[in-house]
């Protein structure tokens, strides 16, 4: 399954992007389409076996929309991974292009939002200039003098005018967005606001020019539009807001880079840098793109990578990031990854699809917003019923009335109420090196009833130490280590890293061994100087038939102080024990500590004998200790815990742990773990750090709390309005220019809400 996201321009109301979802997803090899209103994104999952990236912007283009995002090569709309570099080349080769694109009339999302924002202030500025002289002559207006009539027209021919030029060009986005929805089988505000403003002015042109003017709407109207524009330019504003983050990411990455090519320095615009090339960084210069540092040394700034404030020391073969900062020393390095393979890249992707993906809350909405208007349009019909013919009021009362429901239960604050808080939720943890992959994630953050940390490399440093070796009768300290050694050179796991510097720190050469075979959750098998050799713990002693040399009680000593004892044998004799350690990480106590008072149990995973873990487990404050268990055996304690109808989050880096966080209900990756761990995660921690899992918990809390709040805005506002709106309180009725100006408070709202989540106080968030 492969994913794309694509830049929508046109999705101008906030159920617009149901059209897309609804044509897009109903292609064959389309798994599901998720579109963002707030973004003007859609994000979608397919076959790439099946359907293109060609096809998809095709049928993007089919609902009537423009799709448009960060230009490739073949000039074809941007997929998958976004390109931040290509951003900076090409405003640089057509400063004019953004904005002339935004002035269309589809706007766009990122760099699009600014015209869109523009664009919307100057068709409300022109409603209100030709609004005010309407107001002012019209019999309801103030009580100011009529002005002669100029040229010989009527006065409700002048009135047409000022109202052509109020309503035409200014609504015109409206009508535009509202034919776009009813081809795509979609209701939406628009359509609404086209019923209340069209048939109102209809209604009054008819008047005007078949029916000698006796009844108009012309002030209302107008007035109406002044206010639905308003509210619509202030919202915007604020939609502008939302998409912060990823503006700001892409604004990380440096327009220009300087690679040596021919043997000379040259400066090219970043998105050229191709992989291979040899990339010459300053002092104070942004890294280009990503690779391996092959001359000096230096300091860089990870934090926008991390959330980590220290630079990190970098020599040849360190590793080096896109967007970092180099804080000291000229280096050089080989480009590894460049364009949308970079780790901003992939960020950038990452908090694009969370940002489009879809909470259940959001589901609901977009089904409630739906029939909304089909309500609103059964009650302002039946409305107008009751009040013209079965009651026998005036034609203006019932026109009034009709046109004010239309208005006043505009779906916008539901449509908004949970993407908005989702886009700034999920921003702000970017921002902060917690990359919540998806809606769902964020949503279900809120409800675990327990966190199993894998030990090593998550609640420790994942460095364990070699503390104490003890040899057996006829065997000395050094020969112990050495022979370990040998077995453990070719081995990657952490406790023969630390057997390994043990022996380098006592400049010991390392005995030679072969056939080196791993044990599953024991230890290792080789063959030294062809006589049979073992590493590792008591059981795989027990199942050689290795004679322990009278060590029992010093290896029972050393468990029994929660160090690991490793066993090192040879000939079927024990050679020796190591005593290894490994050191909890230094926020680790806090980070279990922060989530027992918010109520979520914390458990501690891991391989090590019992004693071990409860010593660590000790320290930390976790009282709940899953010890001596096999890396095949992780995913079967999520499930034996889920059984018992909890909600289990996982938090994990490497390998092995990657069945256990897909198994999970929200799978936590620490961010120096392994690909296929954070490949598997539903939420990444940047920074090696446990306390990122209580900032995530906090920051999904905190977003769902918003979410919540919108939506309950969003329904009781709507709840009250239509019967006031309906004249159900008669002669306490509300006007259609007080009905928009509602609608509109009520969506300014609820964006305001959810930008005040920007500022909430979540610990471990900046």
């Amino acid at each position: 399954m492969k994913s794309a996201t694509f830049e929508v321009k046109g999705l101008f109301e906030e159920l617009d992007h149901l059209g897309v979802e609804k044509r897009v997803g109903a292609l064959p090899g389309v798994h599901h389409a998720h579109a963002n209103p707030a973004s003007a994104s859609v994000t979608v999952h397919y076959d790439a076996g099946a359907i293109t990236e060609s096809m998809l912007r095709d049928a993007v283009r089919d609902c009537g929309y423009h799709c448009r995002g960060e230009m490739q090569p073949d000039h074809l709309c941007p997929v998958a991974q976004p390109d931040p570099h290509a951003a900076h080349a090409k405003h640089a080769a057509q400063p004019g292009a953004m904005d002339e694109m935004a002035h269309d009339m589809g706007h766009g999302a990122g760099m699009d939002m600014a015209g869109m924002v523009r664009d919307m202030r100057n068709r409300f500025i022109v409603c209100l200039a030709f609004t005010i002289p309407l107001f002012l002559w019209m019999p309801m207006g103030l009580p100011l003098p009529t002005p002669p009539v100029p040229f010989g027209l009527r006065m409700d021919q002048w009135l047409f005018i000022l109202a052509s030029g109020a309503v035409v060009w200014p609504s015109w986005p409206f009508f535009v967005a509202a034919w776009r929805a009813l081809r795509n089988g979609i209701l939406n505000m628009a359509v609404l606001v086209v019923l209340s403003v069209g048939t109102g002015y209809a209604f009054s042109v008819a008047s005007t020019f078949f029916f000698g003017g006796t009844v108009q709407f012309y002030e209302a109207v107008s007035v109406l539009l002044v206010f639905i524009l308003l509210g619509h330019w202030l919202e915007m504003r604020a939609r502008a807001g939302a998409n912060d983050a990823i503006r700001a990411l892409l604004d990380l990455a440096p327009p220009m880079a300087r690679v040596l090519r021919d043997g000379q320095e040259v400066q090219i615009p970043t998105a050229e840098v191709r992989a291979g090339e040899v990339v010459i960084v300053r002092p104070g210069d942004r890294i280009p793109v990503d690779g391996v540092v092959t001359e000096g040394e230096t300091q860089v700034d990870e934090s926008m990578l991390t959330g980590e404030s220290m630079p990190v020391k970098k020599a040849p073969g360190s590793l080096v990031a896109g967007a970092t900062i180099n804080k000291s020393g000229a280096f050089r390095f080989n480009a590894t990854k460049v364009g949308a393979d970079t780790a901003l890249a992939q960020i950038v992707k990452l908090v694009q699809e969370a940002q489009n993906s879809k909470a259940p809350a959001q589901l609901l909405a977009d089904r409630a917003s739906q029939w909304l208007v089909l309500v609103a349009i059964a009650i302002g019909v039946a409305t107008f019923v009751a009040w013209y013919w079965v009651i026998g009021q005036t034609l203006l009362l019932a026109v009034t009335l009709t046109i004010t429901v239309f208005v006043i239960a505009c779906p916008d604050a539901l449509g908004l109420a949970t993407p908005m808080a989702i886009m700034i939720g999920t921003g702000r943890g970017a921002n902060n090196g917690i990359l919540i992959k998806n809606a769902s994630a964020l949503e279900n953050a809120t409800r675990l009833d327990v966190v199993i940390f894998d030990k090593t490399g998550t609640l420790t440093l994942g460095k364990p130490e070699v503390i104490e070796v003890i040899a057996a009768p006829g065997h000395g300290e050094d020969e112990v280590v050495a022979l370990a050694a040998g077995m453990e050179q070719h081995s990657e796991h952490p406790l023969a890293h630390a057997i390994l510097e043990k022996a380098k720190q006592g400049q010991l050469t390392a005995m030679p061994a072969e056939a080196f075979t791993n044990i599953d959750g024991m230890g290792a098998r080789a063959t030294s100087a062809g006589v049979r050799a073992l590493i590792g713990n008591r059981r795989l002693m027990d199942s050689e038939g290795v004679n322990l040399a009278g060590l029992e009680g010093e290896a029972e000593r050393l468990a029994g102080g929660g160090r690991t004892v490793v066993h090192v044998a040879r000939g079927g004799r024990l050679w020796g024990l190591i005593a290894i350690a490994d050191a909890p990480r230094p926020t680790s106590a806090a980070a279990v500590k922060a989530l027992r008072e918010r109520g979520v149990e914390v458990a501690m995973l891991t391989g090590d004998n019992r004693a071990t873990a409860e010593r660590i487990g000790g320290e930390l404050g976790v009282t709940t200790i899953l010890a001596e268990v096999l890396p095949g055996q992780k995913a079967e304690q999520v499930k034996a815990l889920q059984a018992q109808g909890k909600k289990v989050g996982m938090v994990g880096d490497g390998i092995n742990d990657a069945p256990a966080l897909t198994q999970a209900d929200v799978g936590f990756a620490i961010g120096a773990g392994t690909d296929v761990a954070m490949e598997s995660a539903d939420v990444v921690l940047m920074r090696s750090d446990p306390f990122g899992v209580v900032a995530a918990v906090g920051l999904s809390r905190s977003t769902l709390r918003k979410m919540h709040q919108n939506l309950w805005w969003a329904v009781g506002y709507n709840v009250v309005a239509f019967p006031f709106a309906a004249g159900v309180f008669y002669p306490v009725t509300i006007s259609p220019e007080m009905a928009a100006l509602a609608m509109s408070g009520s969506s300014l709202i609820v964006a305001a809400n959810a930008l005040l989540l920007k500022r909430a106080r979540i610990d471990g968030l900046r």
